[in-house]
């Protein structure tokens, strides 16, 4: 099961939400599933958001074991 850390690495990010939203192109509300991980990124747009967010795509989630 993957825990998603997007929401945290957010808080902490020089950019606020909204233009994170404009440069991936997507809408609040797949910005806030993916945050609470009821969805997840295209690989695409993994790695944007992971470059926006100065960290690599490996630690946009948290592997939790059951």
């Amino acid at each position: 099961m993957l825990r998603s850390r997007i929401g945290e690495l957010l808080r902490v990010s020089k950019y606020r939400r909204e233009y994170i939203i404009k440069e991936l192109e997507i809408t609040q509300n797949t910005l806030s599933n993916w945050c609470v991980g009821k969805t997840f990124p295209t690989i695409d747009k993994a790695y944007i958001l992971a470059d926006l967010l100065e960290v690599k795509v490996d630690e946009l989630y948290e592997r939790e074991v059951e």
